[in-house]
């Protein structure tokens, strides 16, 4: 725990060492006729000099050691240099340039150290049976802010060295793990998958983090899975049609967790841009379209007790549950922004644009998905208005 705390308490004193140096670089130091900024010089060799115990005793440091005493030194000549001859406007000039590389070099020194003490740090975390979920949570998050800043080389060899997508994986697999621990983990997962494709794409296909995604069968979870399907494409749907994922996706439509179906329903519109005939027919097996239409008349029947300002005898859409009472403000804001009018229309639409199947196959699904929303139609009115939305609403090559 002491060693916990040195740490941390180093983190944040490097950190400000940075913060420093970036506001040095910001100021301007040399203009022509003019003296240097000299207060903001005097404040950073006074925080350095604090720094001195800790940069000269961590062997970590020595190189961020030798670049800060290098930046003194520079300081230095710019404080003896402020005169207005062309000796001491040469010099300013040559010294300024120097200070702007050296900074550089120390900021590129400090976040090569910060990421790896913060990735050392995060897998102590995580394979620490003792660390509470609070503390796994906020490392996580904070490792996921850093990878979603964008791809860096040294970085990745970090990451690889230490094998943070096996612990992540294998936090996936652990069945006494919690929820929020489960969710936060897949979803630097998907960090890593933007971070770079090439590397984490393979080893997400390979492992078992989608079977694992898929039965947890949380919010956070299916959200997690719709955007690595977004990701990933075609590979990642070719991957779940031959495990037989994509039938336990539509299973959770009938959810009785309102927020888990919308999610669901998500996540089967990203995989209709990429499905093949054999995976659209198999969805089109489970009834997916009859759920599709009995949604689209729920959603209806919502927006009629809505208009109507009833609602004391059904509840709708509208009147909250104890389950929607709990859940986070992310679920909250996707259950108003979200509707599941016009469902029907949107899946074929998605399947019109896919990238999956052939023009004649979106024609001849398309004859079936409308024959199949004429079944399950409770009306002929019903039945009409749905496929004469599927028409008009769809590619006009389709029709």
């Amino acid at each position: 725990m002491a060693e916990k705390q040195e740490n941390l308490h180093k983190m944040k004193l490097v950190e400000s060492l940075k913060k420093a140096t970036k506001d040095l670089l910001s100021k301007p130091h040399i203009p022509i006729y003019t003296y240097t900024n000299l207060a903001t010089i005097k404040t950073y060799l006074e925080l350095t000099t604090e720094f001195d115990p800790i940069l000269s005793t961590d062997p970590t440091l020595f190189n961020l050691s030798h670049l800060v005493s290098n930046l003194k030194t520079e300081l230095n000549n710019l404080q003896n240099s402020q005169g207005y001859s062309l000796k001491s406007i040469f010099h300013r000039l040559i010294a300024n340039c120097e200070v702007s590389r050296i900074v550089a070099s120390i900021e590129a020194e400090v976040q090569a150290w910060v990421d790896q003490e913060s990735i050392k740090n995060l897998v102590q975390v995580l394979i620490d049976s003792n660390d509470d979920d609070e503390e796994k949570v906020e490392a996580l998050t904070r490792f996921e802010k850093r990878v979603s800043n964008g791809f860096n080389r040294e970085l990745q060899e970090m990451i690889l060295k230490a094998k943070v997508f096996s612990i992540l994986e294998a936090i996936l697999s652990k069945s006494k793990c919690s929820i929020r621990v489960f969710e936060q983990s897949a979803r630097v997962i998907v960090a890593l998958v933007k971070f770079n494709k090439d590397v984490f794409v393979g080893q997400v296909l390979m492992g078992p983090i989608i079977r694992n995604v898929v039965t947890m069968a949380s919010y956070g979870s299916i959200r997690v899975l719709s955007s690595l399907v977004k990701l990933i494409r075609s590979p990642l749907v070719y991957e779940m049609e031959a495990h037989g994922y994509i039938p336990r996706i539509i299973s959770l439509l009938y959810s009785s967790d309102l927020s888990i179906g919308i999610v669901a329903l998500e996540c089967v519109f990203e995989i209709a841009l990429y499905a093949t005939k054999e995976a659209v027919e198999a969805m089109i097996q489970e009834g997916l379209i009859k759920k599709l239409v009995e949604l689209q008349r729920l959603e209806s029947i919502g927006d009629s007790i809505d208009g109507d300002g009833g609602g004391g005898e059904s509840r709708g859409l509208c009147e909250e549950t104890e389950e929607e009472r709990k859940m986070g403000r992310g679920e909250r804001r996707l259950m108003e922004e979200w509707t599941f009018t016009s469902c029907v229309t949107r899946f074929v639409v998605q399947l019109e644009m896919g990238e999956g199947l052939e023009l004649g196959e979106k024609r001849e699904l398309k004859q079936e998905i409308l024959r199949r929303v004429i079944e399950a139609s409770g009306s002929d009115a019903e039945s009409t208005a749905i496929v004469s939305e599927v028409l008009w609403g769809s590619s006009p090559l389709l029709r």
